[in-house]
């Protein structure tokens, strides 16, 4: 059997295996392991251990658990509930207003966060009962929470960047400051949508009955302004310095992670059991996230070995004859697909890396590059069949949110997306003109 064919076959095996239910980091392992043992004989149970050795070199994966336990701490303390209800109160009296209350919170726990998994549980526990006693339509809840939490792998702090800055060499200052724009697009075209779909029909998100909206005292809705000022000071606290260069990138995090901790206990809300549960959250997402990378490492090898990379090189610029600009919308379209059966850590970390030298060939910026990708994660969470973010859904919202609806939801959402990434395609500056403006050209 020729190598291509291997390949073909490994891939296509893991694939199999994660459709009949079975764990992702078990699928991509196993696949990995067995090919590894069939081509090489025992000498293949190398590769492995160099995966396990090469993340424990990775430095930079320091600040997951940081995150993670900082999106935890706003979650279990309820800041982020006291920022829901600032939203509620100055966005619900219009139409369509609580869902573009719910995206709002979701752009600021981004800002504190780095991943979709924490947006997911605060929008299904904080603003999806909101949603459904104002009588908003199911499509519209399910799609606005799931859209607007998969914000969190695009705006800074993104740990899905920092992943990708190990693997392209490339510097994550850079990568998150270039996220900001096609995030904030993002979040203003699904803003947009809202108030159109709204607009032509309003029985779809109802404002706040004036009984509700007459409760609420001026002095009440100052009040909770004060509230949209916290996710902007955890904010500044990790990223001025940053970018700034007087803090590494692990150090940031911990300042991040310490200024949650901080607010929790000036709001008093820092108890033995709000501790507890972000760190065992913190604890197992954390493990999750290395083991999909290690097995990830492991079939990347492999399927490097198999000179994978040459062959799709060969194959795109040899026998099709493609444009460079073909190649790119190509790799684009296959990162969508994959993400429709693979998690967004273990496609980063098994086909980025023969698709990043094949777009530093072509002459690609690879920072603007890391965005597309991104991007494109995002399209994968909410892409059936295995979407993560339409099972995070199912998991967490009611039992009258079928299956059904959360797909069907989704749909107008993944187009904006599309959209979104032609825009950034299509003009470049989208992404990079902040991070040329802050450090040059």
């Amino acid at each position: 059997m020729s190598y291509e064919w291997i390949a073909v076959l490994m891939f296509s095996t893991m694939l199999l295996m994660m459709i009949t239910g079975q764990r992702v980091f078990g699928a991509i392992g196993f696949v990995a392991v067995v090919a590894a043992l069939a081509l090489w004989g025992p000498g293949g149970t190398d590769m492995g251990f160099s995966a396990v050795m090469k993340v424990m070199k990775w430095n930079a994966l320091l600040t997951l658990p940081m995150f993670v336990f900082m999106g935890y701490v706003m979650s279990e303390s309820r800041l982020a509930e006291d920022l829901y209800r600032m939203f509620h109160v100055w966005f619900g009296p219009m139409p369509g207003g609580l869902a573009i209350g719910t995206i709002l919170l979701m752009v600021m726990i981004s800002a504190m966060n780095g991943l979709s998994v924490a947006g997911m549980a605060i929008g299904a526990t904080i603003a999806l009962p909101e949603l459904v006693k104002h009588r908003y339509d199911k499509l519209m809840i399910s799609g606005v929470i799931q859209a607007g939490s998969s914000l969190g792998i695009l705006i800074p702090p993104s740990v899905v960047l920092v992943l990708y800055s190990l693997i392209a060499r490339q510097p994550v200052s850079q990568l998150w400051l270039a996220g900001i724009g096609p995030g904030l697009l993002m979040a203003a075209l699904f803003v947009v949508y809202v108030l159109i779909r709204t607009w032509l029909n309003p029985a779809l998100a109802p404002p706040m009955p004036a009984e509700e909206r007459a409760a609420i005292t001026w002095p009440e809705r100052f009040r909770l302004l004060r509230a949209g000022f916290l996710p902007l000071v955890i904010f500044a606290a990790m990223m001025i310095p940053f970018v700034k260069g007087w803090t590494s990138l692990t150090e940031s995090s911990v300042v991040g992670a310490l200024a949650a901790v901080l607010a929790a206990v000036i709001k008093g809300r820092f108890t033995r059991q709000v501790f507890e549960v972000a760190t065992r959250q913190t604890l197992a997402i954390t493990c999750m996230f290395m083991l999909i990378i290690m097995a990830a490492l492991s079939f990347g090898a492999v399927f490097d070995g198999l000179g994978a990379g040459r062959a799709i090189e060969d194959l795109f610029l040899g026998q099709l004859h493609l444009t460079p600009l073909q190649v790119l919308l190509l790799m684009q379209v296959s990162f969508i697909f994959m993400g429709m059966f693979l998690d967004d850590t273990a496609m980063l970390v098994i086909v980025a890396p023969i698709y990043v030298g094949l777009a530093r060939s072509l002459g690609f910026d690879l920072v603007w590059y890391g965005i597309l990708y991104t991007i494109t994660c995002q399209i994968a969470y909410l892409t059936p069949p295995f979407g993560y973010n339409l099972f995070l859904m199912r998991a967490m919202a009611p039992r009258d949110f079928t299956l059904g609806v959360i797909y069907r939801s989704v749909l107008p959402f993944v187009l904006i997306m599309v959209l979104t990434l032609a825009l950034v395609i299509a003009f470049p500056g989208i992404a990079m003109w902040l991070p040329h403006s802050i450090y040059g050209q």
